[in-house]
């Protein structure tokens, strides 16, 4: 099968397994995508984690370890797949630590306050489910068939994060304004979630049949699901633009783009502290996987 035939095969709904020929752009692809999904995970921990010790009940310390540990769990499932594509797990972390490889815009934002997680739990990761639901059908069998496991735990990350949302807006005023002011600071980070408005025809990604939603579909998707959730909670969605037309099509204010491009590519307000952290931990524990390494052989 040549490039051409391989692209026709993928685009007509043909699956690929790890030891089938595929094109060294599709493969190049491929670890670049998955790569960037396994730092989101990992790296998407460390502003909950940060909540664990000060979350209001224990109940809700559990709930939030559990979610870090799912988090943690998707991680690793993820990068075995990079691996499988030729590129070790080691090489990926010493790539995440040192700036090289990305990781989601969303997870470079500060964790201020207890809305912070909720929002996080409910928003972030509704926005993120939409994304990973159109990678069910992904051309890449190994990560279509883990991405039923991650979908079916972050469903229910939502419903966390909606319930600690619904408990404080159900509470006092002070506890209303804190998720106000958690959404709105929020709000500019979601709406960049799923990247610029690049037609599908014109994305390799979509194309390659890695992912099978183009960006402004995902985006209009979120959307239309979570803005009358929105509302519904009596909050203000902090875009004075944002409007349904009568096609079903939703109107917003154009994302600062330029701030995407300059937080993926590691100048967020968050950034260099999490990856020190990501750094430090990892020297710390060398010990125990040289132990476990050592056991092993």
């Amino acid at each position: 099968m040549d490039e051409q035939g391989f692209l026709e095969y993928v685009q007509s709904g043909g699956q690929v397994e790890t030891d089938d020929w595929m094109p060294d752009e599709y493969r190049q692809k491929l670890i670049k995508f998955i790569e960037m999904h396994a730092n989101s995970e990992l790296m998407g921990v460390l502003p909950e984690r940060e909540w664990i010790l000060r979350a209001p009940t224990l109940q809700r310390k559990l709930a939030l370890t559990a979610k870090v540990q799912d988090e943690v769990g998707h991680a690793q499932l993820i990068y075995r797949v990079v691996e499988d594509l030729g590129k070790p797990r080691e090489q990926c972390l010493a790539d995440l630590i040192s700036g090289t490889s990305k990781f989601h815009n969303v997870f470079h934002y500060p964790t201020r306050t207890w809305g912070d997680v909720g929002v996080i739990a409910w928003l972030v990761d509704a926005a993120a489910i939409i994304s990973q639901k159109a990678l069910l059908k992904c051309s890449y069998a190994p990560y279509a068939r883990i991405m039923k496991k991650i979908c079916w735990e972050e469903s229910f990350h939502i419903l966390h994060g909606r319930d600690v949302i619904l408990t404080l807006m159900l509470g006092t005023d002070g506890q209303r304004e804190l998720v106000q002011e958690a959404l709105n600071r929020w709000w500019a980070p979601l709406m960049m979630f799923h990247g610029n408005p690049i037609p599908a025809e014109n994305d390799p990604v979509v194309q390659w049949r890695i992912k099978t939603q183009g960006n402004e579909e995902a985006r209009q998707q979120f959307l239309d699901g979570y803005v009358p959730q929105i509302w519904e909670l009596g909050l203000t969605v902090p875009d004075p633009k944002l409007r349904r037309r009568e096609d079903g099509v939703w109107e917003y204010t154009e994302p600062d783009w330029d701030e995407l491009r300059s937080v993926v590519t590691g100048h967020g307000p968050m950034t260099a502290e999490r990856l020190e952290f990501r750094r430090v931990t990892r020297e710390e524990t060398a010990w125990v996987r040289s132990v476990v390494l050592a056991e092993a052989a």
